[in-house]
């Protein structure tokens, strides 16, 4: 009996495995995934230890408790319809972007459905996610779906409304933090460092200031006050972030990603 199988092995189904194994939340045995792209895979196999089938035929849906749907979300309804009928009794996990609960119901017939909003830092174990139920999701699936999300990071859940303004906020924000990353090490550089050097640091000091607000659980605004000297350097910094709308913009991107994620539901 398999208590997990994945339809879709791709990069984001792949690391929920893996950490699934690596925090012995399942055994390499108890999962299984289907994938049509072979390459796609033997990545999975090879990366997580888990069985990984190229046709449908192979899966014995009787033998499985959940289905994790890890597809792309313009072709979910083709990858579903054929598999629907035996969907049935099954909770049905999905991870498929911007697809309504009730979408998914359409296809597969039912709401034991707990849809997820995962993002890419889940593939290096530090993922930040979010998830919602349908109605016909128990108390015992949604404890499911914390502990397998919470193998790649953190889990929690919201309601379905909120899932928008997630996809704006933990969805797109990596992005954004790659871009601010990348922005203090170009700082560095036009300051006289070496590119691999301003990186690094770059790198280092938005992992350890993420990390001083986790652990000390104060507010970012009072961590901010600790290391602003009145008239020193932070201090001149800060006022050109101020000057240029630094806070606004961010309020803005995120703010534009959500309403995205809500035209893109609506399609």
């Amino acid at each position: 009996m398999y208590s997990l199988a994945f339809i879709g092995a791709g990069r984001m189904a792949t690391a929920i495995a893996a950490g699934l194994v690596s925090k012995e939340v399942f055994a390499p045995e108890k999962m299984i995934a289907f994938d049509p792209v072979i390459s796609a895979g033997e990545n999975f196999t090879a990366t997580s230890k888990v069985k990984c089938v190229s046709s449908l035929e192979e899966l014995n849906f009787n033998e499985i408790d959940a289905i994790l749907i890890a597809v792309k979300p313009q072709v979910i309804k083709s990858a579903l319809t054929p598999i629907a009928n035996l969907l049935k009794d099954k909770l049905v996990i999905s991870i498929a972007a911007g697809v309504p609960i009730n979408v998914l119901s359409s296809i597969i017939g039912h709401q034991k459905i707990v849809r997820v909003m995962p993002n890419t830092p889940a593939l290096v174990g530090m993922g930040a996610t979010a998830f919602s139920a349908g109605e016909g999701a128990t108390t015992e699936d949604l404890q499911l779906v914390e502990k397998i999300f919470a193998s790649v990071g953190i889990a929690t859940c919201v309601k379905e409304a909120d899932l928008d303004a997630v996809t704006g906020l933990s969805g797109s924000g990596p992005a954004y933090v790659f871009e601010f990353i990348k922005a203090l090490a170009d700082g560095g550089v036009a300051e006289g460092l070496t590119r691999a050097a301003a990186l690094e640091l770059a790198v280092q000091t938005v992992l350890g200031s993420a990390q001083m607000v986790k652990e000390t659980q104060l507010h970012p605004a009072v961590l901010c006050d600790q290391v602003t000297s009145p008239g020193g350097t932070t201090s001149r910094g800060l006022e050109q972030l101020a000057q240029n709308a630094f806070a606004g913009t961010v309020i803005k991107a995120v703010r534009a990603a959500s309403e995205r994620s809500r035209q893109l539901g609506k399609m």
